[in-house]
């Protein structure tokens, strides 16, 4: 990152200088990451009845607010440089491009795992993919640069790099805010819940229902059962609780059981 940084300045490469500060970034938003996972291990408090899990969507926050800013501030220079070109020494920048793809793709490998499980740890991986992307857009420019001489090639790859961080970021932010907000997690639908809750034996509708996210992979549900009068509570609890778990993967639920006095027989009289 430093030898990109000192090269990036000595060869007047804007683009290798993009994806030094895009890999910084990252480097800082996977430590915040780990540092994250490890604070949302702290256990609850009388305070803070849900722990510290969303100190991982904080973080992931927090990452997708800087790389924001950094999109739009490496777009603003390569629209310069675009006006104004600027000589560029190719040579060393397409050896320190190779070495940097080198390291992002090994970085890539070691969070492909737990990628899928954690939104920070997603998070991450997705922006070491995009610091991959980056320098073979460096790799890309630099050898346009040495083949013809065409030094635009360098503020185009700048650009590609703001555009690129800038799709990833807005997704990230997205989920970021809708787990804040309490919104229903996108792998889940409303629709479909109720109806399995309705469908259960002794069910008769069900309302104030709300499902949200704790933090990734972690859901919540709560809702108000109306059920036939005379319906076993506890039976019904035990298979709500089972058809909650195996078709929705949400264990952290709150039910309320609720009865409605059966409609009156209105018996019209005899004329």
């Amino acid at each position: 990152m430093v030898i990109q940084v000192v090269v990036g300045w000595w060869t007047g490469s804007l683009a290798l200088l993009a994806d030094a500060a895009h890999l910084f970034v990252d480097a800082a938003g996977v430590g915040l990451s780990l540092l994250a996972v490890w604070f949302a291990e702290r256990p609850a408090t009388p305070e803070k009845t849900y722990g510290y899990y969303r100190v991982e969507i904080l973080a992931a926050l927090l990452n997708g607010v800087v790389l924001c800013v950094l999109a739009l501030v490496i777009l603003f220079e390569a629209w310069e440089r675009l006006r104004r070109p600027h000589e560029v020494l190719a040579g060393p920048v397409l050896v320190v491009a190779v070495a940097a793809l080198g390291v992002n793709l090994f970085a890539a490998r070691l969070l492909h795992a737990g990628a899928g499980e954690s939104l920070n740890v997603r998070s991450a991986y997705l922006e070491v993919l995009g610091d991959a992307l980056s320098s073979a857009a460096v790799i890309a420019a630099a050898g346009i640069i040495l083949l013809t001489g065409w030094t635009t090639a360098d503020a185009l790859a700048s650009a590609a790099i703001g555009l690129l961080i800038l799709p990833r970021t807005v997704s990230l932010l997205r989920q970021a805010v809708n787990v804040l907000l309490e919104g229903v997690p996108p792998h889940l639908d409303l629709g479909q819940i109720e109806t399995a809750l309705v469908a259960a034996t002794g069910v008769r509708r069900v309302h104030d229902l709300h499902v949200w996210t704790l933090t990734s992979g972690r859901e919540a549900m709560s809702a108000h059962v109306v059920v036939e009068p005379g319906t076993p509570a506890d039976r019904i609890l035990d298979e709500l609780h089972v058809i909650l778990h195996a078709r929705f993967g949400i264990d952290h639920t709150t039910l309320q059981i609720e009865t409605e006095a059966p409609s009156l027989l209105q018996i019209s009289p005899r004329s």
